[in-house]
């Protein structure tokens, strides 16, 4: 921040806080009683303080100026239920009501502030994890059937351009958004030309898995 302030002259006008880091520190189908405390304890630290931090200096910069938009990047949305592991849960989720807060305190300013989460993200991460690369990622959907629906960052990237370049922005602030719901609100695609949805898609697999097809949901 004291860079931007000294290259750019203060000028901030948007901040993406998107810091894990909770991956191998993350543990499922296991209760809370049996996690490692300190494992889950480092994982608020790298998944949910260090976002507090990132606003705390930069959100001042925002202010200062009276405009601006802060994206809080999280997994699923303020109404979805348990995501299966305690700590993971805890700091998605409190990613969420960090922007709900950073938007009432920055509403008075011009300064929105909202949650925003991919579907299934085909990341680098993702990709290394089924032993595929982007130009085969197909190839993971043996593995994975769900991974049919994966969205690129791409995808991710043009909402929050979507967001930015939005001069009615201030109507989202606080609120939980996601990628399938914003590309259908401006017309975005993913970097292949489809436009997944994958809410769309994985509550109708919960309706009916049998005749649901991922091909009818990008």
């Amino acid at each position: 921040m004291a860079r931007i302030a000294r290259e750019q002259d203060g000028r901030l006008d948007i901040l993406v806080n998107n810091v894990w880091g909770g991956d191998p520190l993350t543990v499922w189908d296991k209760p809370l009683w049996d996690q490692p405390l300190q494992d889950g304890l480092l994982l608020q630290r790298q998944a949910v303080h260090i976002h507090i931090i990132t606003s705390w200096h930069a959100l001042p910069l925002l202010v200062a100026r009276r405009r601006g938009l802060v994206v809080e990047v999280t997994d699923g949305t303020a109404d979805q239920g348990y995501r299966g592991a305690f700590f993971y849960d805890l700091a998605k989720s409190s990613v969420i009501r960090m922007a709900q807060a950073q938007a009432g305190d920055l509403r008075p300013y011009g300064v929105t502030a909202i949650a925003l989460t991919p579907g299934f993200l085909r990341s680098e991460a993702m990709l290394d994890h089924f032993g595929v690369t982007e130009g085969t990622w197909r190839d993971g959907i043996a593995q994975d059937p769900y991974f049919a629906m994966s969205e690129t960052p791409v995808y991710l990237g043009r909402a929050v351009t979507a967001l930015a370049t939005d001069p009615q922005v201030s109507r989202w602030s606080g609120q939980s958004l996601s990628t399938w719901r914003l590309a259908k609100e401006y017309g975005f695609t993913d970097a292949d030309g489809s436009r997944p949805d994958w809410g769309g898609y994985f509550a109708a697999t919960q309706r009916d898995s049998s005749g649901t097809v991922p091909e009818d949901y990008r």
